[in-house]
């Protein structure tokens, strides 16, 4: 299974795009997004191209591919409007005997760990800044924004296959960084 994971596209139908573009090119089975999907927040600029209408209309026409938690712009009016599931807080995944705990990162971060243990993983967005990071307590893991890139980093989504972790250009597909999980 290969998965397109991608965070804080903000309502932004240019990036939606994007990523759907890539969803093709890499034959990817599901997309998994972490949350903020519609919605730009008031802490925000208006991403290019801010069209939430267009872009629930290009990710239900995917519905069946997608797997979602809800980020802290995410309201029950967002599930009015997806054919998607968006309300959960977090999602669990295994890869290769590895827990991966899904979630935006308003909730659950590093500063207020879920129960996870040091071999686990935490995915999670919110911040708009790629991150891999080995902790005392986890492994974190952030694809960074789709649309909203912040410090200086570029539009972003990531692909896992085969416990092959990879971070890349949301604008070429370019890979900047990876990370591949060891047997336990």
């Amino acid at each position: 299974m290969k998965y397109l994971i991608a965070s804080d596209i903000h309502g932004s139908a240019y990036y939606c795009r994007k990523i759907l573009e890539q969803f093709k090119k890499e034959a990817a089975d599901k997309i998994i997004l972490l949350g903020d999907i519609l919605y730009h927040g008031p802490r925000n600029d208006l991403p290019k191209e801010y069209n939430p209408k267009s872009v629930t209309e290009m990710l239900n026409s995917i519905k069946d591919n997608i797997f979602c938690v809800r980020g802290n712009c995410e309201a029950e009016v967002d599930q009015m409007v997806l054919d998607f599931p968006v309300l959960a807080d977090y999602a669990l995944l295994c890869e290769q005997g590895t827990m991966i705990f899904i979630t935006h990162g308003h909730l659950y971060n590093l500063t207020d760990l879920p129960k996870i243990g040091p071999k686990d993983i935490l995915l999670h967005g919110h911040t708009h800044i790629p991150a891999l990071e080995a902790t005392e307590h986890c492994i974190y893991m952030n694809p960074g924004s789709a649309s909203l890139p912040k410090e200086n980093s570029i539009p972003s989504y990531m692909t896992l296959e085969d416990g092959h972790f990879l971070w890349k250009s949301l604008e070429t597909g370019d890979i900047y960084k990876e990370y591949t999980l060891s047997e336990k």
